[in-house]
């Protein structure tokens, strides 16, 4: 039976978080994961999950500690992997290690593991205690956990906007409505989420990259998905003409004109048909789950209003990135979502705010969607 983890514990599991985070972005379909070795009260090495494929956290760290982990405690965001995937099952590892004593920061969502990991390493003779930090480890794995347990990746809208919810002017025009900061945050968020999503009113009258552009070069490029259900996205589109290592997926009705699909196959684009919901749109739906099917854990849907609405009208949408900025549109602008179909504010979905943060002269507001418990 696992037993409870002790104060003396919780430095060494918030190093491990931290370690874990150099993983961001770059794991997926696997989770991020943090691994520290300790022995008499010192961390002896550390390591954490680099890619999906390679060497788990716990193998870097027990690499790095050696001889030495012998009889050593290893703190671990997550559960280890009892399981044959790509690697080898990390508990045994950490048995051939002569490790004495595991602290897991959480038990690992996936059905393969699902805390046989723990029950094998008790079997073997390992002390496992845990959970600890167990808000803090999900936190770290959202897109991870809800992937593995719904088959669907983890949707963030993101928006800049004004103080008066607007994101474009009336002609649909929308830039530098945000300043410079905010905008390096949006690579640096591009840059951890698997995938970016766009309707054909985004992708047509700003002719997005739709890239990830941080300092140095460094980052990578999420999937591109375009909503395009008569696919009229022109094939000369900037994101189609691009020197990038990601590719572009466009979903399309069923009545899409197979001219047009060819048009776009011919620059690089994959053309994906899904069918369409009740109000004769694209299903959403189904959109999710082909790129979740993908192993795709995480989607950044960047706009505009009429994508906003649809996702929020259906409950889509886990989490909120709002960069506000201090100016003001006026009612003829586009605003940020259009109808929602409510009519009472006890309707609304609300959101548990997790980050207030200012971005130069913008303020970041982001926020989890909860389940509603109360009136307002």
């Amino acid at each position: 039976m696992m037993r409870q983890p002790v104060d003396a514990d919780q430095p060494f599991m918030r190093l491990a978080l931290r370690v874990a985070k150099k993983g961001l972005g770059r794991t997926s379909p696997n989770p991020c994961v943090g691994a520290v070795v300790v022995k008499d009260g010192e961390v002896i090495a550390k390591g954490f999950h680099r890619k999906a494929g390679t060497p788990h956290a716990e193998v870097h760290a027990l690499h790095g500690a050696g001889r030495a982990a012998k009889g050593a405690t290893i703190y671990v965001t997550l559960e280890p992997c009892n399981h044959t995937g790509k690697t080898p099952p990390c508990t045994k590892a950490i048995i051939a290690s002569g490790i004495k004593r595991v602290v897991i920061g959480m038990v690992d969502p996936n059905p393969l593991v699902a805390g046989s990991g723990c029950v094998f390493l008790e079997s073997q003779g390992v002390e496992v205690a845990g959970e600890l930090l167990v808000d803090e480890c999900r936190a770290i794995n959202r897109p991870f956990i809800k992937h593995i347990t719904t088959g669907r990746p983890w949707v963030v809208l993101k928006a800049g906007c004004s103080l008066d919810g607007k994101i474009a002017v009336a002609d649909g025009r929308c830039a530098w409505i945000t300043g410079h900061e905010s905008r390096q945050e949006v690579h640096r968020l591009r840059d951890r989420l698997d995938a970016i999503l766009v309707g054909l009113g985004t992708a047509s009258n700003d002719d997005p990259s739709l890239t990830t552009r941080l300092k140095r070069g460094k980052g990578h490029d999420p999937l591109r998905v375009v909503l395009d259900s008569s696919l009229q996205l022109s094939p000369t589109a900037k994101m189609l003409g691009q020197d990038s290592l990601a590719a572009t997926w466009i979903f399309c009705g069923p009545d899409a004109p197979e001219e047009n699909q060819q048009l776009l196959e011919e620059v690089g684009a994959k053309v994906k048909m899904v069918g369409l919901d009740s109000a004769g749109q694209l299903d959403l739906g189904e959109v999710l789950d082909t790129l979740g099917q993908a192993n795709l854990n995480s989607l950044l849907v960047e706009g505009g209003s009429a994508v906003h609405s649809s996702f929020l009208r259906q409950g889509l949408v886990d989490q909120v990135s709002l960069f506000m900025a201090p100016l003001f549109l006026g009612n003829e602008s586009i605003p940020l979502v259009g109808n929602l179909g409510i009519d009472d504010v006890q309707q609304s979905r609300r959101l548990e705010i997790t980050r207030l943060k200012r971005f130069g002269p913008d303020v970041l507001m982001e926020g989890l969607y909860v389940p509603q418990t109360e009136n307002c």
